[in-house]
């Protein structure tokens, strides 16, 4: 008997340490595999969701593969071209000659000056409107280096290309205001008036009365109010 006990003890150790061996020899995922392997898969969807929505690559107007240009442009110093468009009276028997900057959704097509004023008050008081496509806009080529100077630059070439004289009259409508201000900055010599045509303003400036400012916020459509949030305009 006593001789049986220990063969059934030796066995059962037996069978123990074999799990045992097999539990040491077994293969195991270093600590943290999975964690990485989240990691990694997060960053690759992440570059290929970026990837899909790029727009494709643009298309110069003018180029062999691109649309073809439709109305006059100026070639500027750099090589770039400029897209305009004339109202108004001629402009050598004006006596207001006016550069207009469109907003953020707009081109040249969108002078909103010269579509709202009466045919009698342009002819009466003599005003010519050049309104242009900004850089990327329209038909005008895009500007990689662009800068808030380089918009005060592109408007005087524009002004001395089309001649019209030493000073002139700019207007900017929505963020076409922001123009307004570059030009005033950097080429004050050559402005004989500036006007912003519901610009884009911040709301949280201590110069403005605090419930006109937050009255005026509150009207403004939502998405616009998200957009100066995230502008940083607070």
């Amino acid at each position: 008997m006593a001789g049986g006990v220990n063969r059934k003890i030796s066995a059962a150790s037996a069978r123990t340490h074999t799990r045992r061996a097999k539990q040491n020899s077994s293969f195991q995922l270093p600590a943290g595999i999975y964690k990485t392997a989240l990691v990694v898969l997060f960053i690759g969807l992440s570059a290929w969701a970026y990837k899909v929505i790029q727009p494709p690559p643009s298309k110069i107007c003018g180029s062999p593969d691109g649309p073809p240009v439709t109305g006059p442009r100026i070639k500027l110093r750099d090589g770039r071209h400029l897209a305009y468009k004339e109202h108004g009276v001629p402009k050598d028997n004006a006596q207001h000659k006016i550069v207009f900057v469109h907003g953020v959704d707009s081109c040249r097509h969108d002078a909103v000056v010269a579509e709202t004023m009466s045919p009698e008050t342009v002819k009466d008081l003599g005003i010519y409107v050049v309104s242009f496509d900004r850089p990327g806009y329209g038909e005008s080529d895009p500007n990689p280096k662009r800068t808030v100077k380089s918009m005060a630059s592109d408007i005087e070439e524009l002004a001395d290309q089309l001649g019209l004289g030493h000073r002139f009259y700019v207007i900017g409508f929505s963020m076409g205001g922001q123009v307004i201000w570059s030009c005033l900055k950097y080429i004050p010599h050559r402005i004989a008036g500036a006007v912003l045509l519901a610009p884009v303003v911040n709301y949280w400036w201590t110069g403005i009365p605090a419930n006109l400012s937050s009255q005026a916020y509150s009207q403004q459509l939502l998405q616009d109010q998200w957009a100066l949030k995230c502008s940083g305009s607070e």
